[in-house]
């Protein structure tokens, strides 16, 4: 596996793979790998002859100073996984290498970015473009990997791509989400949590299991206040937001005879780790 820390030394080597007819699969990532990383990796290096994994802790996209500052970086452990994951080539940049000068880009993505995620954190997806823009124009893959767990970061990623990027013609791929053997969803995060949070945090995964379960037997508003008060019933334990929306314009979905996919989005407070999951309905 090749590292490389300049935008320069990696667009060389892009171009050099292209010139040989190479196609690039690209994963972008802010690290503390698992995997759900890993399992991206695995679609692109069947998808593509190349395989190019980021490592970049984007401070754009942070809202709040201290998640920054908690957040796990944990490089040498990475870069192991990576070469275990055959990933060909590792890019890991400095915050000057990326951001040389502040980055005042202003991107328009209308009601994608006024509900869940983008409501709750401001600003938070303005700074995820800013910096997968930055990784696009630098990487220039065929293809580039996300996954699932990240619902409506996925959707701001295609129209990003097609609205802003098109000239570069990325495939934007969605992959599934990868759970722990008692459900949670993989995450970063969760090495935040200290036993007990981890133990009670299943609760969250199972509320959205059953909810498709008995999604039946209730009206959408009613599932949701279920949902809401049972995972808020546990002490460890607080629900920012949960929300059924369409699959394509993340708006609520006000009955289940909608033709269109449903989607059930939360985001739950575990002690000071904030944690997101989702299920398709």
């Amino acid at each position: 596996m090749e590292k490389l820390h300049t935008i320069k030394s990696l667009q060389e080597k892009i171009s050099s793979l292209k010139k040989q007819g190479k196609t690039i699969g690209f994963v972008p990532t802010m690290g503390a790998l698992h995997k759900g990383h890993t399992s991206l990796i695995d679609y692109s290096t069947k998808d593509n002859d190349i395989t190019v994994v980021s490592i970049f802790v984007n401070p754009t996209q942070f809202n709040n100073p201290e998640d920054l500052k908690k957040y796990p970086r944990t490089l040498e452990e990475d870069t192991e996984k990576l070469e275990q994951a055959n990933t060909n080539i590792l890019f890991a940049p400095t915050e000057k290498e990326m951001y040389p000068e502040k980055d005042n880009r202003k991107f328009d993505f209308g009601n994608l970015e006024t509900v869940m995620e983008g409501k709750h954190r401001p600003g938070h997806f303005n700074g995820v473009a800013q910096i997968v823009s930055k990784l696009f124009e630098a990487v220039k893959p065929n293809i580039a990997y996300f996954g699932q767990k990240d619902f409506q970061q996925y959707a701001i990623i295609k129209q990003l791509a097609k609205k802003h990027l098109s000239e570069l013609n990325i495939k934007i791929v969605s992959c599934p989400i990868i759970r722990e053997l008692d459900g949670l969803a993989m995450s970063s995060r969760n090495v935040r949590l200290n036993s007990e949070q981890r133990k009670n945090a299943t609760l969250i995964s199972q509320s959205l299991f059953q909810a498709k379960q008995i999604r039946n037997e209730k009206e959408i508003s009613e599932l949701k206040e279920c949902v809401t008060k049972q995972i808020n019933a546990n002490k460890h334990l607080e629900v920012e937001y949960f929300d059924i929306v369409d699959d394509d314009k993340l708006q609520s979905i006000k009955n289940w005879n909608e033709n269109n996919t449903k989607v059930g989005c939360i985001a739950v407070f575990c002690g000071e780790v904030r944690l997101i999951d989702n299920i398709t309905f």
